[in-house]
């Protein structure tokens, strides 16, 4: 079965009828939503519709730079992890120099200091 768009156009209609949020509250999350997906139309059509509902460009601004924060945080949370997968996988087995068994760097100097190690 292919994709079928209407769903889209389902889920959407349920969302706007909701009474759990204002029409203010539903613009702005909208709005999120449509800049974290990365739809410029989309999130033009969102920006028009919440200036004409009264939100104005200062507290659409406040959005902007909330989303924005999240999203970079969500980018590098994501390049993190992928980057420890990344090294994971391409690891060799190493001794206690190059894994989590080494000791506290403290204890490496104490060790070193006395010739041990």
């Amino acid at each position: 079965m292919g994709y079928d768009g209407t769903l889209v156009l389902d889920f959407l209609a349920k969302t706007h009828q909701t009474s759990l949020l204002t029409d203010r509250e539903k613009h702005l999350v909208g709005l999120a939503v449509t800049m974290t997906r990365g739809c410029q139309v989309c999130t033009r059509s969102r920006i028009e519709k919440a200036r004409e509902a009264g939100i104005g460009d200062d507290l659409l601004n406040a959005l902007v730079a909330i989303v924005s924060a999240v999203n970079a945080g969500v980018a590098a949370a994501t390049a993190r992890e992928g980057f420890r997968i990344a090294d994971a996988a391409s690891a060799e087995e190493c001794g206690p120099l190059c894994s989590a068994e080494q000791p506290p760097a403290a204890e490496r100097e104490t060790t070193a200091r006395r010739g041990e190690g």
